[in-house]
């Protein structure tokens, strides 16, 4: 009898249980239909937050679709390579078709992002503001320099380091990442005023036109290209420079 009776109650504990387990299993399933999708993650993609904030992503990480070789140069330089825009290096007794990656769209005023790395001794740089009515990208764009530091091969003037406006503005800080690291910039492009940022850090300011800009100017190498910095209204391009750099994460807001 007393075996009966434990029986009997152990099978209206089973029963008992069974609809508080089903009643979990349905409120787990609930929660995973009833989730929103979920964002973008993962390189090369916005968040809803960044489009709602006016964030475009100009590299899909899959393709060069947004963009084109300077002037429409032959190349062999840029490829897509697990998820970066990846320039190869010079090849000695080679093919080299080398060029600039100029984007399709033309942009005035603008906040640049851009996550870069560069190889042992390589040098590269981002233009903004680029002509195609000139022969060469740098003839129109200012440059935010993209370089190895310490193992470019001869001596770097600090108007040449990394995050300085090339050959015009000195870089207030060294904020770069060892080579083969990743290191995050930004480029703020608003009417004549100009911001590079380097790994959180403001590295460089200045003013379009303005008199130090004109002085600074007249002593470096663009004297002789009277396009220079002139442009209002431009192309992003990424330099081709002969060495292997790479760039994912390009994303922008036009202000």
């Amino acid at each position: 009898m007393k075996s009966r009776l434990s029986i009997a109650l152990a099978i209206i504990v089973l029963m008992a249980c069974q609809p508080k387990k089903q009643e979990e299993q349905s409120s787990t399933a609930d929660s995973t239909t009833t989730t929103p999708a979920s964002e973008p993650m993962g390189d090369n993609h916005v968040s809803e937050q960044q489009k709602a904030e006016g964030w475009v992503s100009l590299f899909d990480g899959i393709t060069t679709e947004g963009w084109h070789f300077f002037k429409g140069k032959e190349n062999s330089s840029w490829e897509v390579n697990d998820g970066t825009l990846h320039c190869k290096p010079f090849i000695e007794n080679g093919t080299n078709h080398r060029s600039d990656l100029t984007s399709n769209e033309q942009y005035e005023n603008f906040e640049l992002s851009f996550d870069w790395k560069i190889s042992a001794q390589g040098n590269s740089g981002v233009m903004f503001r680029v002509s195609e009515e000139f022969t060469e990208p740098y003839a129109s764009g200012p440059e935010y320099q993209v370089i190895d530091d310490e193992g470019y091969p001869g001596d770097l003037k600090p108007v040449q380091l990394t995050g300085a406006n090339y050959d015009m503005h000195v870089p207030s800080a060294k904020a770069a990442k060892p080579v083969g690291e990743w290191n995050q910039s930004k480029i703020i492009v608003n009417g004549n005023h100009v911001e590079h940022w380097l790994n959180d850090t403001k590295v460089v300011e200045y003013e379009l036109g303005s008199e130090d800009w004109n002085k600074k100017r007249a002593e470096s190498k663009w004297k002789d290209f009277p396009g220079y910095g002139l442009t209002k209204k431009g192309y992003i391009d990424l330099q081709d420079h002969g060495n292997e750099v790479w760039y994912k994460n390009i994303f922008i807001k036009p202000l």
